[in-house]
């Protein structure tokens, strides 16, 4: 029987790889190709049936998903705390200031370890937290200039947005669908948006956290801090 799941990855996968995108975007990286492995695992492992939270980001990071195929996949807790290490090959066309060296990868995502560091210490044990959690991203694309520098989807023209909108949110509403959680928490307020734009269940509150981004000045005056504060507030961990 297949993976819900999985079954989702793989049809959004294709989805945005028939998409086209035009200058200033140089190069695109879809960790669901070349970094399958790691995240089939991930669902495989950790995405079994419903969650009471699902968490989520808005697309891969350049040390964290870019490397690992996992969300925010900072490689020490993905390899370490989560036990996940698989083989992880090239994107098509490489940016010589973003090269992808999988679990081999020394640079820190800086969210990621916020993220996942966060749960290791409230949780433990990743699979106490994956019990009842899962964290997931609403686009699997990297978006990047001549320069390097990231591209996020929110600043793609509108032309460009719209089709992978339509990929995201469906592969979204499936998520939804199959995970039926309690609380779905928008990483940031992007993620949150993309919640509301789908057809959530009257059973799920729509909620957000703090985006434990190095860019948000908020976040870096003690994001764990500020992420446990509205989580309680918000009814999605008990005080």
């Amino acid at each position: 029987m297949s993976h819900p799941l999985i079954s989702a990855a793989e049809s959004l996968r294709n989805e945005v790889n028939r998409l086209q995108f035009a200058k200033p975007v140089t190069h695109i990286y879809n960790p669901l190709d070349y970094a399958w492995e790691p995240h089939r695992i991930y669902l495989e492992r950790f995405g079994e049936g419903t969650k009471r939270v699902l968490f989520l980001g808005m697309n891969p990071g350049p040390w964290g998903m870019s490397q690992t195929g996992i969300p925010f996949g900072e490689v020490e807790l993905v390899r370490d705390w989560m036990g996940i290490n698989a083989p992880v090959s090239k994107p098509p066309v490489e940016h010589p200031k973003r090269i992808v060296e999988g679990f081999a990868c020394q640079k820190s995502e800086v969210s990621g370890r916020r993220l996942w560091g966060f749960f290791k210490e409230r949780f433990g044990a990743a699979e106490n937290f994956f019990r009842d959690h899962l964290v997931l991203n609403y686009c699997p694309l990297v978006f990047m200039e001549e320069s390097s520098r990231n591209r996020t989807p929110d600043k793609l023209p509108k032309t460009e947005q719209a089709p992978l909108r339509a990929a995201c949110d469906a592969h979204l509403q499936i998520l939804i669908d199959t995970l039926q959680p309690e609380f779905a928490v928008g990483v940031g307020k992007f993620a949150e948006a993309c919640f509301k734009r789908i057809n959530v269940p009257s059973h799920t509150t729509v909620t957000t956290v703090l985006h434990p981004s190095p860019a948000s000045p908020a976040a870096n005056r003690g994001w764990a801090e500020a992420a446990a504060k509205q989580l309680h507030a918000n009814g999605v961990w008990p005080s």
